[in-house]
């Protein structure tokens, strides 16, 4: 059984207090004990880990994954690549993700049925590095939604699948929970991206969103919801999808219907696609004229104002920004804890508790997301203070080890050994380790 004993560190343990000088031992893949006095834990056999005064937090869970949308620049492009590359270029990004301090991802989509599926597998069984996943269908969406790039006369495929009418919705759900995902990502709004005033409008019939609901709901699936208009919203609220994504032009009373059922469900953003769009996506024809027409700059704008009055009621707000596109690629995720900070104006506590401890209620599991006692060792050591400056986790090189389940996967020789360097000893992976 491996035993590490972390001391001379800053420990956050994912709540929303402060980070505490102290130390951490991780036995297996448990932390078993935690103490605020450095030397206070005895633990002769122990790997002893001198942090120097590093900040020791849970490993990030991302709460919005596209982990196989390959970084494409249209719609289209998704449905070009062939599966099986689609399934390699997942692996190398669920590493990218692991490496870059996500231990957890909750996905909203993947591009195939069975991608995230496979990956998840994979990644479970010690086959290849890689957070834990919650694995979700395609995006399921209407003929005319955000996923349906089907002309009259050409027939082309995204990252949808499409499903119209009640019994065209069962089969899809049925066919996903026989498949092995965890999740049921519906497009219930559609989106300006694809259609001008899209984003405005809901989807999909009531009837059709029950039949999604009680058809996942009686096979043990999650449902999450792409959700930008405000009926759709409560679409989402009144048939039990888990997470809602975006909510970007809700008003009135779905600020109370989201208030009632604020510990039953998670809500996203997602504001580094539309941030990307806005401010970098012209090299793709995202310009600001077509920021302007497709409604992304008002969505900029309005979204700090709809979040400040979400957070004040107590919904639990994730980072999670559609990565997964050519100007908002994977592995730029950490950007979304900047974006909550200087966009939204959450506090970095605020912040990382909720890439952090929500983030472990997110994925499901009780004893994920802190530093406590009893929980699992998803643990990153950090050089530099996240509260102080929540952008140093943007880069990977300050995140200098990570744990994911008590493994580690990370170790920055670089930091613990400079005289490593002039060896030619760099970063260790679990490959190495082992």
């Amino acid at each position: 059984m491996a035993r590490l004993l972390f001391t001379n560190v800053k420990v956050f343990d994912g709540s929303d207090g402060p980070a505490l000088p102290g130390e951490v031992l991780v036995e297996d893949n448990l932390i078993t004990r935690v103490e605020h006095t450095v030397g206070a834990i005895e633990a002769p056999d122990a790997e002893r880990i001198d942090g120097k005064g590093a900040f020791l937090m849970p490993g990030l869970v991302e709460a919005h994954s596209h982990l196989s949308y390959g970084n494409v620049a249209t719609l289209e492009q998704q449905g070009d690549i062939p599966p099986e590359e689609n399934v390699l270029n997942t692996i190398k990004a669920a590493e990218l993700m692991l490496m870059s301090g996500f231990t957890s991802l909750y996905s909203a989509a993947s591009a195939r049925m069975r991608t995230d599926v496979v990956v998840r597998n994979a990644i479970d069984s010690g086959q290849f590095p890689g957070p834990r996943i919650r694995a979700a269908s395609p995006e399921i969406t209407c003929t005319g939604g955000l996923g349906d790039a089907r002309l009259y006369h050409q027939d082309r495929t995204t990252f949808s699948l499409i499903a119209d009418g009640e019994l065209e919705m069962r089969k899809i759900i049925r066919t996903a929970w026989r498949e092995g995902v965890d999740v049921i990502k519906l497009n219930l709004s559609g989106d300006g991206f694809v259609r001008p005033g899209n984003g405005e409008q809901t989807a999909y019939t009531e009837q059709e969103v029950a039949a999604a609901a009680q058809e996942a709901q009686l096979r043990g699936l999650w449902m999450a919801a792409h959700a930008r208009s405000d009926s759709s919203v409560k679409l989402a609220l009144k048939y039990g999808f888990r997470n809602i994504y975006h909510c970007d032009y809700i008003e009135g009373e779905t600020f109370d219907l989201l208030e009632e059922k604020k510990d039953s469900i998670f809500l996203a953003p997602a504001i580094g696609m539309i941030y990307a769009s806005v401010h970098e996506g012209s090299p793709w024809g995202l310009t600001p004229e077509v920021n302007e027409v497709i409604g992304y700059k008002k969505m900029l704008d309005t979204c700090p104002g709809v979040y400040a009055e979400l957070q004040k009621r107590g919904l639990r707000i994730m980072p999670g920004g559609d990565y997964g596109f050519a100007w908002n690629p994977i592995g730029n995720n950490a950007r979304d804890l900047e974006h909550f900070v200087e966009l939204l104006g959450f506090s970095p506590t605020y912040t990382l508790m909720s890439a952090t401890k929500w983030g472990g209620e997110c994925m499901g599991i009780d004893n994920l997301g802190m530093i406590k006692e009893g929980w699992l060792a998803d643990v990153l050591l950090v050089d530099g203070d996240p509260l102080d400056d929540i952008r140093i986790l943007q880069d990977r090189d300050n995140i200098v080890m990570v744990l994911k389940d008590g493994v580690i996967h990370k170790r920055d020789l670089r930091y613990f050994d400079p005289a490593a360097a002039d060896r030619g000893a760099t970063v260790e992976t679990a490959e190495r380790i082992a």
